[in-house]
């Protein structure tokens, strides 16, 4: 497991230097399901380039990932999850506050997750077996304290509409922070400045931090406290393990 997971914490950096490089030439820019679901063709030469070199070192692995309809069973077999440009409105429009994440998975057991925030050169690495760790250095567990005392991160409409609670939730808290990257949002719960993050992602926007969070403290669960399909698109919560009760008795009162 740790050549595997130094393959992928090199191809990951290797993947950031494509992107940015590709950022000096024009994008092309299409949308997908609706105007604000962009897709560019660095994001797909990006995944291109991530299945290529897995199916090369690993060709009996599997994919899961974002474009090109990759949605092989996270429980079958070894399975590489996949998200060439998470963020990519803020990728098109900004040009920072996006990543490049991966998690692996054998039978449907996370074994390491990476989240590489390229602009600001942040890899966040670890989970399974190996410490979860920034750029080396290794991340501390979640320490208890009053919402009071937090930031929390959601989906503006759910906050905006007060979706299963998560607007009341964050009435408690010091305020709402929208990041528009799951991969950034998760990364900061990770590294405690954030309590929480809330939002309806996909599998491969959650994977990596729920397999990291798992080492530090934190659970990814449907709001109505399932396990996520790894299928679909779902409201999902990335919470402290210890806050769980409190989290979902105020999502039950708005259920």
């Amino acid at each position: 497991m740790e050549t595997k997971f130094e393959f992928a914490k090199s191809l990951i950096k290797e993947a950031g230097a494509l992107v940015k490089e590709s950022m000096k030439n024009p994008l092309e820019i299409a949308s997908k399901s609706q105007f604000d679901d962009l897709v560019t063709n660095v994001d797909q030469a990006t995944q291109q380039f991530l299945v290529e070199q897995i199916k090369l070192y690993y060709p009996n692995d599997f994919i899961l990932a974002e474009e090109g309809h990759l949605l092989h069973p996270i429980d079958e077999g070894n399975v590489w999850v996949l998200d060439p440009i998470d963020g990519t409105v803020n990728f098109v429009s900004q040009g920072q506050d996006f990543a490049i994440m991966l998690a692996y998975y054998e039978a449907g057991v996370g074994q390491f997750g990476i989240i590489y925030n390229l602009m600001d050169d942040q890899l966040y690495a670890g989970g399974g077996v190996f410490p979860v760790t920034l750029n080396g250095q290794e991340l501390s567990p979640y320490k208890d304290k009053p919402i009071s005392q937090f930031l929390i991160a959601a989906n503006s409409g759910m906050y905006a509409h007060n979706t299963m609670g998560v607007g009341e939730l964050i009435k408690q808290s010091l305020g709402l922070r929208v990041y528009g990257s799951a991969g950034i949002s998760m990364s900061r719960v990770l590294e405690g400045k954030l309590m929480a993050y809330f939002s309806c992602i996909y599998p491969w926007d959650y994977a990596a931090a729920s397999i990291m969070g798992e080492s530090l403290g934190y659970v990814t669960l449907t709001m109505t406290g399932e396990h996520p399909d790894f299928r679909t698109r779902q409201a999902i919560m990335f919470v402290p393990k210890d806050k769980l009760t409190l989290i979902q008795s105020v999502v039950n009162e708005h259920s």
